[in-house]
């Protein structure tokens, strides 16, 4: 029996291979062609552009991406098991599926775009939020890539889509939302994977801001890394960690001295960042 794309249900070819999700490695591997197919479509028309994926494991979501299009797939796989499993989808797909053995954590994502460029990937859990903390990080602005389509457990989800009335808003949420437009698509129940993680996925979108508020990076990270490492204390009193009077600081920025970080919104934070850069050292 084979698929709607002619290669081998992926069950089978998990049998065939020998594979079984490691822990350690953050996998869990998503079977069904309809849900790899929904995260494929999810992104838009894929005629012309060339897709990132991470962790492709047996390639499900790589199977799909190529189906719909993709004229091009660069699949990052550090476990070498895996490879066999995609040199059969290279060969079906010949010249569109290029798959490099490595650390996603290491790679040059810059210097892997070719044109029009999307990151779309069932990111392993285990460096979900570093890998998107450095496409966020991206330098110089806007990014290599036009979107990012991503699958994280839920809870980290609503961290990276969360606003200041979210019990999950936090520095993740002001560094998303400053520089992406970002939200969930959809749920994936743990029944869809194998084996079945413990917590609901969801996909969520990233559409780069062309132009976000102005300010530098560096001083608006250092600025909420300050605010939330006390976030229950009034930015009057978690902002002295910055090592000057926090009192000018907010009063330029326009915020009260006995807000919480948790109630300062994106340009707010942003604010707070240009003020601090005008402050010497």
């Amino acid at each position: 029996m084979t698929a709607i794309d002619g290669l081998p249900p992926l069950r089978d070819v998990i049998e065939q291979h020998g594979l079984r999700a490691v822990k350690a490695l953050g996998q869990n591997f998503l079977l069904d062609l309809n849900l790899t197919g929904r995260i494929a479509r999810a992104t838009g028309p894929l005629d012309g552009v060339t897709v990132i994926e991470v962790g492709p494991g047996p390639g499900g979501l790589t199977r799909a991406l190529l189906s719909a299009g993709a004229a091009r797939v660069v699949a990052i796989e550090r476990d070498a098991r895996c490879l066999d499993a995609l040199a059969e989808i290279s060969a079906h797909y010949p010249g569109q599926l290029e798959v490099i053995e490595g650390d996603a954590l290491k790679a040059d994502y810059a210097a892997l775009a070719s044109g029009r460029t999307r990151i779309i990937a069932n990111l392993p859990y285990n460096i979900a939020t570093p890998l998107l903390i450095g496409w966020l990080q991206s330098e110089p602005w806007p990014p290599f890539y036009e979107s990012m389509t991503l699958m994280f457990q839920r809870e980290v989800a609503e961290r990276i889509v969360a606003t200041p009335v979210d019990d999950a808003y936090g520095r993740l949420a002001v560094l998303a939302g400053w520089r992406c437009e970002a939200r969930i698509l959809f749920d994936i129940s743990p029944r869809a994977f194998t084996p079945p993680p413990k917590v609901v996925s969801s996909v969520i979108e990233l559409v780069p801001r062309q132009s976000p508020l102005p300010c530098d990076r560096a001083l608006l990270e250092r600025v909420t890394a300050a605010a939330f490492g006390q976030r229950r204390k009034m930015l009057r009193q978690s902002l002295k960690s910055l090592g000057v009077d926090p009192l000018p600081l907010l009063g330029e920025a326009g915020l009260a001295e006995t807000a919480r970080a948790e109630e300062i919104d994106v340009a707010g934070f942003v604010r707070l960042a240009n003020a601090l850069a005008k402050r010497p050292e």
